[in-house]
């Protein structure tokens, strides 16, 4: 984490935010979601706030005046509401110069299995266009340009991550830290994983000359794969932690800026391979039962690597953390949350996102401090999604940025009683 810290001043932001709220039952782009309900704080300002207080300690540590950029990706359905969220929260205290913002295209959805265009109903010759997926990231910068400006501005990291996973930023310094010691040109930040669950997962596939390529496996493919190689079993459960031996990708990554605008400037122009999962009309797998949309995912990037630059294929790695720590992302309505719990794997919910928010509080607080809390946490029921709550406590980054912020800061003993609620925020 302190050797992250070091490279703070080193390292720019890609904030990739191309989703709206709809399917959350939220009339607006994620980013604006709350956090928490204590103070209201959006996504988006809470990121900003966790930037502009590391580049306050980087300054401290270079002695200078230290900008730490912020690239955020957005959609044609989230650019204008997104401009809007930080034209009237004045950016939420970062300066405009920091704030490069890159819109991703539609493309043109596709009807069957020839791969035919589609058009609306009510008028054809406008086609149905759907979003292309995240991984138009790496293509916009390079078009725009902006990967190359901030390597010659002297950045030497990427930190690209999502929008509504506030946890992630505990993962940050240390992640920075793997990368700078391990000399990583792309890091992916991982979970454990219970076998089978919805999730993409990081392993090593490895060919017959012994080489091999550290890259993301959807959770949909990884079974019949495993299974037709290494594993007659398919994904099971290590029977000594009780979590699949392939971690969980969370699409947050660390990248090597010298080496990713080598490859993003290669052949393919940043261009991820792309795929269609279509859900098909009969069994003749032929028609789809309504258009799907051609994508693509910024976590297959190691494809561009094995392409431009094989030489390094051994310097792709991963770094994981526990979940508690570094992931509880806000992606599921409530009922869609409601399944997922009955189904034994975390709702992602808002409202379990909030709550696993105040609990890494405390479980940090519990870990460098001699903190104990009085009460058992009191269960909650919403929407058909049951979850704990205890003490309703926020540290923010301005108060705790590292572990060892807390440490110096908090002694003795502290008693909070689980149904309390404490903000702690203000550099003493």
């Amino acid at each position: 984490e302190m050797l992250g810290l070091e490279m703070a001043s080193k390292t720019a932001f890609v904030l990739v935010a191309g989703g709206l709220g709809e399917r959350l039952g939220f009339n607006g782009i994620k980013l604006a979601l709350p956090v928490e309900s204590v103070t209201g704080r959006c996504f988006l300002e809470y990121y900003i706030n966790f930037i502009l207080e590391l580049q306050k300690r980087a300054g401290k540590i270079e002695n200078k005046c230290v900008q730490l950029p912020l690239v955020i990706m957005t959609s044609q359905d989230t650019d204008q509401p997104t401009k809007e969220l930080l034209k009237n929260a004045n950016n939420f205290g970062m300066s405009e110069a920091q704030i490069n913002i890159v819109v991703q295209d539609k493309v043109p959805a596709l009807g069957d299995s020839s791969a035919r265009f589609v058009t609306k109903e009510n008028d054809r010759f406008v086609l149905i266009t759907k979003p292309h997926g995240h991984g138009d990231v790496h293509h916009l910068l390079h078009r725009s340009k902006i990967a190359e400006k901030l390597l010659n501005d002297g950045f030497k990291y990427l930190l690209f991550f999502q929008d509504t996973n506030a946890l992630v930023l505990n993962s940050i310094l240390p992640a920075l830290g793997v990368s700078e010691r391990k000399g990583y040109i792309m890091n992916s930040i991982c979970v454990p994983r219970v076998a089978k669950e919805a999730a993409g997962a990081i392993v090593a596939l490895s060919k017959e000359n012994n080489s091999s390529l550290i890259c993301n496996v959807e959770y949909n493919q990884l079974d019949s794969l495993l299974r037709a190689t290494v594993s007659p079993e398919g994904d099971v459960n290590d029977p000594q932690t009780g979590y699949s031996p392939y971690p969980g990708n969370t699409n947050n990554i660390v990248f090597e800026l010298s080496s990713y605008v080598k490859i993003i400037d290669g052949a393919d122009k940043g261009v991820v391979p792309e795929f269609v999962n279509p859900k098909y009309k009969d069994k003749s797998r032929t028609v789809f039962t309504k258009p799907t949309r051609l994508e693509c995912m910024m976590q297959d990037f190691p494809l561009l690597v094995a392409k431009e630059m094989p030489e390094m294929a051994d310097k792709i790695g991963f770094t994981s953390f526990e979940k508690w720590l570094s992931f509880s992302p806000v992606k599921n309505s409530l009922e869609a949350g409601r399944r997922a719990s009955e189904s034994g794997v975390p709702p992602n919910t808002a409202s379990s996102a909030e709550a696993d928010f105040y609990r890494q509080s405390v479980k940090k607080l519990q870990a460098f401090s001699k903190l104990k809390v009085k009460g058992d946490p009191t269960r909650h029921e919403f929407g058909g999604v049951d979850f704990e709550f205890g003490p309703k406590l926020i540290l923010s980054p301005n108060f705790a940025l590292t572990c060892q912020d807390i440490k110096k800061k908090i002694s003795g003993k502290i008693k909070i009683s689980s149904t309390s609620t404490a903000l702690i925020s203000g550099e003493n």
